[in-house]
């Protein structure tokens, strides 16, 4: 059933507003803008779907209590921003004028007019570059513990990393697998002393110092990794070179987040990690720029947070059209 709420614009007219970027976050707003009576374009870019899309079982995503697939749940929120009349474009955006209203964005499938703009670009994990990892990302290999701990119950993990981050993936892993290993290059951690304190206390968890993975092995799922210790310290049976296998059934990078706002680099305020910076819930310095997820969020980080500041960000925008008309 087609349920479209507005019209889109003639050719050459602008978009009421246009959302750059396709994970829980712009979609999520694209259903509140389109049911608020504005004209919506998602472009959502060719690789659309966000992080999600590397996702296998997503089961903290409320509303399915067997969980759901990633891929399967990007692919009804885009359904169901269209059913309401979004336009999606598997479109990169590839610049962007903000020096005047309607904003001006060059596509890699035309150039676009808009009233307003969502910024929903997401956050990339930055991953280990080594050999096999790409290959069983979702399958044994993970950026999220919060949301694949459970997965790992009773089982034996690693945690790739040395901050604060690193440290609140492997105490949330404690909670459920039987032995959390954490691999370090460097021969301290980073993260505070008070995280610090509470993972070398923990009994389920081992750190391993001035270590590296180098190899990621398995084949439909992960079964082991290869280290790489710059000191000669490994507790487990090496081979030559410092290198030793450790059997393992998950792997958690945690070695940081990098935002997609290159595109936005001098046309909008960022911060010094390179996160979009918001003035009052959603909005950019500015007016008529908003953002939403993972993008500016650079601490919960979850799909649903995400989707809530979509909402929020949608809601901002709708508020925003009505003055836009009333001055226009």
């Amino acid at each position: 059933m087609n349920e479209n709420f507005t019209q889109h614009p003639k050719d050459g007219d602008p978009w009421d507003v246009a959302i750059i970027g396709s994970g829980p976050a712009s979609l999520t707003a694209a259903i509140y803008t389109t049911r608020g009576a504005a004209s919506t374009l998602i472009l959502g870019g060719a690789k659309w779907g966000g992080q999600l899309m590397l996702t296998t079982l997503v089961d903290n995503y409320p509303g399915f209590p067997q969980g759901i697939q990633g891929p399967e749940l990007m692919e009804n929120m885009k359904r169901q921003a269209e059913r309401f009349g979004a336009k999606f474009l598997a479109s990169d955006v590839e610049s962007v004028d903000f020096l005047s209203s309607p904003f001006k964005l060059h596509t890699s499938n035309g150039d676009f007019l808009s009233k307003a703009v969502i910024i929903a670009t997401g956050a990339e994990t930055v991953w280990l570059e080594v050999q096999g990892l790409d290959q069983l990302i979702g399958r044994g290999v993970s950026s999220c513990a919060p949301c694949d701990a459970p997965f790992f119950k009773d089982k034996k993990v690693a945690v790739v990393g040395g901050g604060d981050s690193a440290m609140e993936e492997a105490l949330v892993l404690s909670k459920y697998a039987t032995e959390v290993t954490v691999i370090h290059r460097r021969d301290q951690l980073r993260a505070s002393s008070a995280m610090q304190q509470k993972v070398k206390s923990n009994q389920k968890i081992k750190i391993l110092f001035n270590t590296e993975v180098i190899e990621v092995k398995g084949t439909q799922k992960l079964e082991k990794i290869i280290l790489k210790n710059s000191k000669q310290s490994l507790p487990f049976q090496g081979k030559d070179n410092n290198q030793s296998e450790l059997v393992l059934d998950g792997l958690f990078v945690a070695i940081g987040h990098s935002p997609s706002t290159k595109l936005f680099a001098g046309k909008i305020d960022i911060d010094e990690r390179g996160f979009v910076k918001v003035n009052d819930q959603t909005k950019t310095n500015i007016e008529g720029i908003f953002t939403a997820g993972d993008v500016h969020d650079n601490h919960y980080k979850q799909a649903v947070t995400a989707a809530g500041f979509g909402c929020m960000a949608a809601l901002d925008v709708l508020k925003y059209l009505d003055n836009y008309a009333t001055n226009n």
